[in-house]
């Protein structure tokens, strides 16, 4: 499977986070994914895990959703291809 060094990071969090190996999470994903995408699979499951653990604090404290507020460079930056 190949992913970007940023979604293998992610993946390593989970891991960290969940206190499951990577193995675990893979086997996961790949018994409850729909087509025969693997990599696009474990993006999407990726993306889902950190969406359901954002919260409201969260965003706050990254300057996120304030527009009255003064901004500030956000958390996370986009790389440039």
């Amino acid at each position: 499977m190949k992913l970007e060094p940023e979604m293998w990071d992610a993946l390593d969090e989970i891991c960290r986070r969940e206190q499951i190996t990577l193995h675990e999470v893979c086997s996961l994903v790949a018994e409850r994914h729909r087509g025969n995408n693997l990599t696009a699979a474990m993006r999407v499951f990726i993306l889902g895990y950190f969406r359901v653990a954002a919260t409201e604090a969260g965003h706050s404290s990254a300057g996120h959703g304030r527009p009255s507020a003064p901004r500030r460079r956000p958390a996370l930056a986009v790389a440039a291809d």
